[in-house]
């Protein structure tokens, strides 16, 4: 890595660490640890530019020059920008995480992707898998940790970032454990609706090797001590934070275990499914992966006001639902009250369309608020999927006003 990216790599850092000491910060994980325990003071905010990234930091301003170098930096600039434009709940941490080197050999056979050709545009692609018999080409991933890179990795990071901010080796391998996604990347989508009708000995039989396999793989992680705390400034489910005092449990001796975790299933390819085939074809897969973990989220973009009896009464130790915005706001709040976490996505189209409609915005939050407090819900307010913003980075700024406004009149 050259001097110029290690000074430019090294003053950012130096913005994060001021950032983090902001008093702000330690309120906030006051909040969330409130949240996580169903006793919140108000909704907590939350902002996720994802796909709109690109349109806020654009490649061009970016200074390094080395690719590994302008990764990291992309990584601060976006840490500095939460912090300095949007007025949400997010904690901003004096800490660098370091990722590590753990190679997984995924399922043996994977489908043929067809991308369109444009930028961040779609794609299609070709399922492997076309009939029974080709279920047992699936292979259980095994995962190993190549050691030496590694410490490769946590040494530039030392060299970087020693003195600024604290250096913690922290791994992630997975955003869901919900199955029935990389089911359908195998099989189809098409063919997978197809088949819970015409034959659906095929879809259980995906299924259920699926869920041994990310069982055995789970198992191998833990017994490797490949596993890491998401207790704190972690990101959990759909959105929110992890921050809670309810993990790790109890007799924790620093091996890091699943029930010492948050784990997260989602189901968005059962969206207009009915509870009684989401249960037969994907929760029943599901709940062995949920049960061994200490809390749980669930959803996504699915909607799941007709499904709630269902995961509240099947899901153990569910903490926090995904309300999508194609859920029944009313039906869910009611349903759920505060049993769990009422994980509001607001819907992100908001912020792509022609003009901002920022009374549309504020009625929207402000109607959900009250739902919430009618049934005493713990509402959180999570901006997601906002893969663009019509190259109008301003409109999250005054999207997180608004909604702080909101959520500390209501």
């Amino acid at each position: 890595m050259t001097s110029h990216d290690r000074t430019v790599l090294r003053d950012l850092a130096r913005r994060v660490a001021e950032a983090a000491q902001r008093d702000v910060m330690e309120e906030r994980r006051r909040l969330w640890h409130a949240q996580n325990s169903l006793r919140a003071a108000r909704p907590l905010v939350f902002i996720s530019p994802e796909g709109s990234w690109i349109e806020l930091i654009p490649r061009a301003a970016l200074e390094c020059e080395e690719d590994e170098a302008r990764g990291i930096e992309m990584g601060l600039r976006q840490r500095l920008y939460a912090a300095e434009h949007f007025d949400d709940d997010q904690v901003c941490n004096d800490t660098y995480p370091v990722q590590p080197a753990v190679h997984q050999t995924g399922w043996g056979i994977g489908p043929r992707h067809i991308f369109s050709g444009a930028e961040r545009g779609a794609y299609n692609w070709e399922p492997p898998i076309q009939c029974l018999d080709d279920v047992d080409k699936i292979e259980i991933p095994t995962y190993r940790h190549d050691h030496a890179a590694t410490e490769r990795r946590l040494d530039l990071a030392h060299e970087l970032f020693d003195g600024i901010l604290r250096v913690q080796l922290h791994g992630s391998y997975w955003w869901a454990l919900g199955l029935i996604d990389e089911w359908t990347m195998l099989r189809g989508i098409a063919n997978t609706f197809m088949d819970m009708v015409d034959q659906p000995e095929l879809v259980h039989r995906g299924m259920e090797t699926l869920m041994l396999g990310r069982l055995e793989g789970l198992r191998s992680l833990e017994e490797q001590g490949l596993l890491y705390l998401n207790n704190g400034n972690h990101y959990v489910g759909s959105g929110g934070f992890g921050f809670t005092e309810e993990l790790p449990s109890p007799n924790f001796t620093g091996r890091v275990r699943r029930r010492d975790m948050w784990g997260f299933c989602e189901a968005q390819t059962m969206s207009e499914f009915s509870p009684a085939m989401h249960e037969e074809f994907v929760l029943r897969y599901q709940l062995p992966i949920l049960e061994r973990f200490g809390l749980n989220c669930y959803g996504c973009c699915e909607p799941l006001h007709a499904k709630l009896d269902m995961l509240l009464a099947r899901v153990p130790r569910l903490r926090r639902v995904s309300i999508s915005p194609w859920a029944d706001k009313r039906v869910s709040a009611a349903k759920l009250q505060n049993r769990a976490i009422y994980s509001w996505k607001p819907n992100p189209a908001t912020l792509a369309a022609i003009r901002f409609d920022a009374d549309a915005v504020r009625a929207d939050i402000r109607e959900t608020i009250a739902i919430a407090r009618e049934h005493d819900c713990t509402l959180e307010i999570i901006l997601k999927d906002t893969h663009t913003c019509n190259y109008r980075p301003e409109r999250f700024d005054e999207w997180s006003r608004i909604a702080m406004e909101e959520a500390k009149a209501g």
